[in-house]
Parts: C-alpha cells; sequence; structure tokens
C-alpha cells in the first residue's frame, strides 16, 4: 500500500507519474506529421486518416465515463499495468496491418488504454496528497501532460522522415515497455479504501456531478480549449505540407513550437490562479477573439506559415491558460471521488473534442490559412458563450 509506504519511495511513484503523463499526448500527436504521408502510403483519402485520430478521442472519451468509478472500486495499480500491456501490444499491432479500418480499431484500442492509465494517474494524486499541495501537483498535471503534445510531433516528424510513418507506433511500444517495467518493479496500490461496486451509487454520484452547473460548464470550457489546439493538429500538416509545401520535419517543427505554446499558457494560468474571474477567464478570451479575428482579416491580404504559426501561438497561448485554470477547479470540486470525477471530466472533454474533430473533418477540406482562421473563429465563439454561462450562474450563487 502506497499510502504506508517510506516518503523515498511515494517520491519515486510521484516522479514515475509525471514521466508517464505525457504518453497520452504522444498517443495523440506522434503521427500527426505523417498524416500526408499515411495518407499516400495507404491510398487513402486524408479524411481516412483523420478518422483515426477521431476514432481514438471518441473512445478515449467515452471510456473514461466509466473508467473512473471502476477504478475507485478496484484499484489503480492492477489496471495501470494492463493499460500498458495493451498500449504496448497495440501499438506493434499498427505497425503490421495496412488497412485503415484495423487501425481504427486498434486506435480504438488505445484510445481505452489510455484512458485507464490517464484517469488513474489523476486519481493516485488525490490518493497520495491533500489540501494545497494536491492542488499544487494538479497545477503541474496538465504542464507536465503537455510536454507529449510539444515533443511528439516533432519527435514523429523525424521518425516519419528517417524510417517510416509506422516507427512512430515502435516508439509509442517502447515507452509502454519502459513504463510497464517500472511500474511492476516499484509502484503498488494508492487507494486507501476501495469502494464498493454499486449501480445505484454510481448513478447517484454521477448525477450529483452532471447537476453542478459550475463543473459541467468548466468542462466544456476545457473541451472547446483543446478543441482548438487539436483543430490546428488535424489540418495543419495539410496546409503546411500541401499548401505552403514544406515536410514533416517542418510540421514537427511548428507542432513543437505550438505546444510550447501551451507550456506558456499553463505556466500563466498558474500564477492567474487566485485572480478574479474577470481578469482570469474573461480577459484572456478577448485577447484570444481579438487574434483569431485578426488572423482573419490579415489571411484575406496574405498567407504565410509564418503568420499562421505565429497568431496560432498566441491562441494555443490562451487556450493553455483556460484549460490550466479550469483543469485544476474542476478537479477539486469533488476530492471524495476523485476517480469518478476525473474519468467523467476527461471522458466528456475529450467526446467533445473528437465531436469537433469530426465536424471539422466533415466541414469540408481546411487547405488554407483562411479556412483554419474561419473554424477558429467558430470554436472562439462558443468558447465565449461557455463561459458568459458561467459568469452568470456565479453571479447568482
Amino acid at each position: 500500500m502506497l499510502r504506508q509506504a517510506s516518503q523515498e519511495r511515494i517520491k519515486l511513484v510521484t516522479l514515475m507519474a509525471f514521466i508517464s503523463m505525457p504518453l497520452s499526448g504522444f498517443v495523440t500527436d506522434i503521427y500527426l506529421p505523417s498524416f500526408p504521408a499515411m495518407a499516400r502510403n495507404l491510398g487513402v483519402d486524408e479524411r481516412d486518416i483523420q478518422l483515426t485520430l477521431t476514432t481514438y478521442l471518441l473512445s478515449y472519451g467515452i471510456s473514461q465515463l466509466f473508467i473512473g468509478s471502476i477504478l475507485d472500486s478496484i484499484g489503480r495499480y492492477r489496471p495501470r499495468l494492463l493499460a500498458l500491456f495493451i498500449l504496448l501490444l497495440s501499438s506493434m499491432a499498427i505497425t503490421y496491418t495496412d488497412s485503415v479500418f484495423i487501425i481504427c480499431l486498434w486506435r480504438a484500442i488505445q484510445g481505452i488504454a489510455v484512458s485507464i492509465l490517464v484517469v488513474a494517474t489523476r486519481a493516485l494524486f488525490a490518493d497520495l496528497y491533500q489540501g494545497e499541495r494536491l492542488k499544487n501537483y494538479l497545477s503541474y498535471f496538465t504542464i507536465v501532460w503537455s510536454c507529449g503534445p510539444i515533443l511528439a510531433p516533432f519527435l514523429g516528424g523525424y521518425l516519419e522522415k528517417i524510417f517510416h510513418w509506422k516507427a512512430n507506433f515502435y516508439f509509442l511500444a517502447g515507452y509502454a515497455a519502459v513504463l510497464l517495467l517500472l511500474e511492476l518493479f516499484y509502484s503498488g496500490e494508492s487507494i486507501a479504501q476501495k469502494k464498493k461496486i454499486s449501480i445505484g451509487e454510481n448513478v447517484k454520484v454521477y448525477k450529483t456531478m452532471l447537476q453542478n452547473k459550475l463543473f459541467i460548464l468548466g468542462i466544456l470550457v476545457l473541451g472547446l480549449s483543446y478543441s482548438i489546439v487539436m483543430l490546428f493538429n488535424i489540418t495543419g500538416p495539410f496546409i503546411i505540407e500541401n499548401t505552403f509545401h514544406f515536410t514533416s520535419v517542418t510540421i514537427g517543427y511548428c507542432t513543437l513550437l505550438l505546444g510550447f505554446s501551451w507550456v506558456i499558457g499553463g505556466l500563466i494560468a498558474k500564477r492567474r490562479m487566485n485572480m478574479a474571474f474577470k481578469k482570469r477567464v474573461a480577459y484572456p478570451i478577448a485577447v484570444q477573439l481579438t487574434a483569431i479575428v485578426s488572423l482573419l482579416v490579415v489571411s484575406c491580404f496574405y498567407q504565410s506559415i509564418y503568420i499562421m504559426v505565429s497568431f496560432a501561438f498566441l491562441i494555443h497561448i490562451i487556450s493553455g491558460v483556460l484549460f490550466t485554470t479550469f483543469f485544476t477547479s474542476s478537479m477539486l470540486f469533488f476530492p471524495a471521488n476523485a476517480g469518478t470525477a476525473g474519468g467523467l471530466m476527461g471522458g466528456l472533454v475529450y467526446i467533445i473534442t473528437s465531436i469537433a474533430s469530426s465536424l471539422i473533418s466533415i466541414s469540408g477540406n481546411v487547405s488554407t490559412q483562411a479556412d483554419l482562421a474561419v473554424r477558429y473563429l467558430l470554436f472562439a465563439i462558443l468558447l465565449v458563450l461557455v463561459v458568459f454561462g458561467m459568469y452568470r450562474v456565479q453571479a447568482r450563487g
């Protein structure tokens, strides 16, 4: 039992948890620069390749809705081991197929595995820490997690250029294998008291959470903020390679830069955590909306990869600010049911993101800087409406 372990072992397990956090970002983003190459190699349309990401996001989101309560009942340790083994196996399996349909099936399985890993890791912090220390670790959660989206496309671009797009999945298998060994040798169960599985009780807990308007509105902000970032991740590789005529390595550098914008946003949010709602949330959204409108106007006269990425950098900083702000506050709503709350929150966020990515795919080809700006604007308007609703709920309370 980790709660009764030495401080040195708890520190080691905490470090291991932080090391595992970027894995979900790697699973999501490492093959993004390879989208054009995968489409050519498999002889399919770009929308079919985007579907492999949408399938993963949807599976990842839906499974988190149920994983949290299950982990509160059976513990965190054994499910983490199983998740890492499945991730290792599925990553290797993807390298042995040239069928988009089969890849989508394995990506759906990966979504379930990563959801187990992420929800268990989030709950582990709530198991081992309390109070300000827990709040401090949770605020670092998104910052450390963002190392995945930062480094993954950069690494993936080089892996695809030097080897093949399948090298991305060999890397994921290796990452999972290392974490699996560390878990086997050094980790253990962190939950103090497992809750009995009770459908009635679980429904009651979910009902309480879903009736909390600030909790749900916060999840909508998280989903829309992340959707803004995923918008570039899904469409950017095709714009950069097909319109601006750069290689997958350049795609990797662009996503690397934009990954840093997410970290910067997280660090800014951490420093602004105790500010009033208006300064903490409304001001950043106003800046983001202004940047998007400016990009749209500039796109009418001039298009360049440097202009597109520069504006996206600022836009993604604000998304990082909003995501970290609401992630920390939302995780503190239900500390007694950390696994369930984390699973519900993460699940709904990724369901929102998967729906957004599906809408992006069916809305037509995003082939220009202006196309990207229009879709940024649509998401930003939705974000403004949600935050306005949140402000009204807080004013009434």
